[in-house]
């Protein structure tokens, strides 16, 4: 008798999303607002040329994008970058793709339930902040438990509140920049300086930026679940996610470039928090903070949830990491047991780093820009040999994708640059010591079966009459 695969065993991810849900998934996982609450990582790092920083990011990131786009029509999977690059280059490629890109989905919602924390410190800092990320923490998976559905719900509310948030945000700020804060007018000098450019910095606050842009990313996790297996869908969304973040991080970035001009940063994580209270009071600053942790903070987090256990999922229904994981839950189509490993690491994670946000900031790009390596490798793999293949989108933009990736690597620091190489080291040890143990325990069955007599998989060749 045939076994079950684990999905077969457990059901199936449901298919019920449209475009619509898929690019409002997207931007909530980006979220709207990320300009505002990252403005003064971004501002310290690139030494006051944010402007520059996001728009080379979103430049760079354009041609990993078409990438996706092009695989995830060929090859639509919960794996995402997993799946492209097992199907392409092998199981060997395709374990260590997801085992990066889960770097990155493994720090990113660590660092949201950090920043919510920050927050909701900043409104009540007699609770401490490793007590409101375990709030954020069970806040966030007990609405991602009741499916993909629900959470697409409260993920299009948000994005319509933070897209709100932001109007309001920079339409006060341009009234500030009038009254003579900042720089007193929109200038160019949040996108080009001389005297505050160097390269080494602007590349490095670029791999910061790459975090704000990774929902295109997320929403390849979610082809297993589109209305009428039209795949078709998954690129357009990604597509016009990135378009729509990008457009919209460049001019929020600029408004509040130029009021940062001049304006004394204690802490790069409550920069917005100062704004709103020099420009509106504390009152305006409490407000932001209850806005920001209840309509942002908790939905962020949602998609985050979801894309890092679809490719936990994925990796467990085909057994390179354990096959429990590749359970769903009957009622609700999620994989409830790759949910619950993953945010518990994640909440390890972010208990860890609570008091050194900016190093994270820093770690997540490396995992993400390695996986989109894999996405660029797939699709020369898959299509530049073909005969008939687009010499634009099989093969010109994967390398262009390669070089800006690289370059953008090369530029992190020495402890994301180690961090990055001892987890990919350790998936490598890992992989090994899988492909020993199964190699073993395969001759071990072999053994039992000859010993008891049982012929082993080869035919005996016929007897001569």
């Amino acid at each position: 008798m045939t076994t079950a695969s684990p999905i077969e065993q457990n059901g199936k991810l449901k298919r019920q999303l449209s475009y619509r849900d898929l690019v409002f998934y997207g931007l909530a996982y980006t979220a709207p607002v990320t300009p505002l609450t990252m403005a003064g990582f971004v501002w310290a790092v690139s030494g006051g040329l944010p402007v520059l920083a996001y728009l080379l990011a979103a430049l760079c990131l354009y041609f990993t994008a078409n990438s996706y786009a092009v695989m995830t029509s060929a090859m639509p999977s919960a794996g995402s970058v997993y799946s492209f690059a097992s199907n392409t280059m092998g199981p060997f490629a395709g374990f260590i793709s997801g085992w990066m890109i889960l770097l990155d989905y493994l720090l990113v919602p660590a660092f949201i339930y950090i920043l919510s924390a920050v927050g909701l410190e900043t409104l009540m800092p007699q609770v401490d902040r490793a007590t409101w990320i375990v709030i954020t923490v069970g806040a966030t998976s007990v609405v991602n438990w009741f499916g993909v559905s629900v959470t697409s719900w409260v993920s299009s509310v948000s994005v319509v509140l933070q897209l709100l948030l932001v109007a309001v945000v920079v339409t006060l700020l341009l009234f500030a920049l009038h009254g003579g804060m900042g720089s007193a007018a929109l200038t160019m000098a949040p996108l080009f300086e001389a005297s505050k450019f160097h390269v080494s910095s602007v590349l490095a606050a670029t791999a910061v930026c790459v975090t704000g842009y990774l929902g295109f990313d997320a929403v390849s996790t979610l082809a297993e679940e589109v209305k009428d297996r039209d795949t078709s869908l998954i690129g357009k969304a990604i597509l016009t996610n990135l378009a729509l973040t990008g457009g919209t991080f460049v001019l929020v970035t600029w408004v509040i470039g130029n009021i940062l001009a001049g304006f004394p940063i204690h802490d790069p994580a409550t920069v917005i928090y100062e704004l709103a209270a020099a420009i509106g009071g504390k009152g305006a600053a409490i407000g932001l903070a209850w806005f920001l942790t209840l309509v942002v903070g908790v939905p962020n987090v949602l998609p985050m949830q979801v894309g890092v256990a679809r490719v936990l999922y994925a990796m467990g229904r085909d057994q390179t990491l354990p096959s429990i994981l590749a359970k769903v839950n009957r009622r609700h189509g999620n994989p409830y047991v790759a949910m619950i490993v993953s945010t518990s690491i994640s909440l390890a994670i972010a208990l860890f780093m609570s008091e050194r946000i900016s190093d994270l900031a820093i770690l997540i790009s490396f995992g993400a820009l390695t996986g989109f390596v894999f996405v660029h490798l797939s699709v020369l793999a898959h299509f530049g040999r073909r005969p008939g293949h687009s010499w634009r989108s099989h093969v010109a933009m994967p390398l262009i994708g390669i070089w800006a990736v690289v370059m953008i690597l090369s530029s992190l620091n020495a402890m994301a640059l180690t961090v990055g190489t001892c987890w990919c080291a350790t998936g490598i040890v890992y992989w090994l010591v899988k492909r020993y143990w199964n190699g073993a325990v395969n001759a071990s069955s072999s053994q039992i079966r000859c010993e008891s007599g049982s012929s082993p998989d080869v035919s005996e060749p016929p007897q001569a009459t």
